[in-house]
């Protein structure tokens, strides 16, 4: 009698398309003798050059979310893999070099250096992980051409728009070809008309290969992206398409539908 053994089940973090993995993650703090439970078992699973928002009303657990996908911090419980490495037990300085390789994070507040120039606010993730000089300044402004801001590289920070110096905060974030584009509520410090334009540029950052993962509290603003996660009470309440892509694939599926 021959006996067949069933094939192992495929470990998620092991799938090639996944670039973000979280299973079962929870995450607890303590408040004197209580324990509050800001994540209760979170399951998501984010593709490689997919674009996402997660939503969420404060006090959801969107923003610790966010600081486990960012490894900002680590979780109680569960596991969170990022590009196909377990990062959910690395120490504080591990964690840093993951954040510097895989992670290009962008703020509501910019997060620039005042007194540095826009070439030199970019070239910053490069001189910490040890690129030489003329290697990080060629690299620092391809990036700042590719947002638009050619002319703006011996800038100060006080001396640009607010759109542009998110633009800045873009192109240090893209400037290391990380694996995840993180953006916390990155249109929160601008006028509408200028957050429109900074997300025409998450698209075109989309289309070009990037993966982006949005964080707001905004609905208009997380429409931009192609799939919406909402996080409610520590857990995923929805996951589902954005109107935008919905609207989309009808006007797709109507444009191939034969004439009768």
């Amino acid at each position: 009698m021959v006996t067949v053994t069933a094939p192992l089940a495929l470990n998620p973090c092991d799938e090639p398309r996944n670039v973000i993995v979280a299973n079962n993650l929870w995450k607890t703090y303590s408040m004197g003798d209580q324990e509050v439970h800001a994540l209760r078992g979170v399951n998501l699973q984010i593709k490689h050059n997919e674009y996402v928002a997660i939503m969420g009303p404060s006090g959801s657990g969107k923003s610790t979310l966010m600081n486990l996908i960012g490894c900002l911090d680590s979780p109680s419980q569960g596991m969170y893999c990022l590009n196909g490495h377990d990062v959910s037990r690395l120490n504080d300085d591990e964690l840093a070099r993951i954040r510097n390789k895989e992670i290009g994070f962008v703020f509501q507040t910019f997060n620039l250096l005042a007194r540095a120039t826009a070439l030199h606010n970019v070239e910053l993730p490069l001189i910490y992980n040890g690129t030489g000089a003329d290697a990080r300044i060629t690299r620092a402004k391809a990036v700042l051409e590719s947002v638009g801001l050619g002319t703006r590289m011996s800038h100060k920070p006080n001396e640009m728009s607010g759109g542009q110096r998110q633009r800045v905060a873009i192109a240090r974030a893209l400037v290391n070809s990380p694996s995840i584009i993180l953006a916390d509520e990155p249109t929160g410090n601008l006028d509408s008309k200028t957050g429109v334009e900074i997300m025409g540029l998450f698209e075109e950052l989309h289309r070009r290969g990037n993966t982006i993962v949005l964080v707001t509290h905004e609905p208009d603003i997380a429409e931009h992206a192609h799939r919406v996660v909402t996080i409610r009470d520590g857990v995923i309440a929805s996951d589902h398409p954005s109107a935008r892509m919905t609207n989309a694939e009808l006007l797709n599926a109507v444009s191939q539908t034969p004439v009768a």
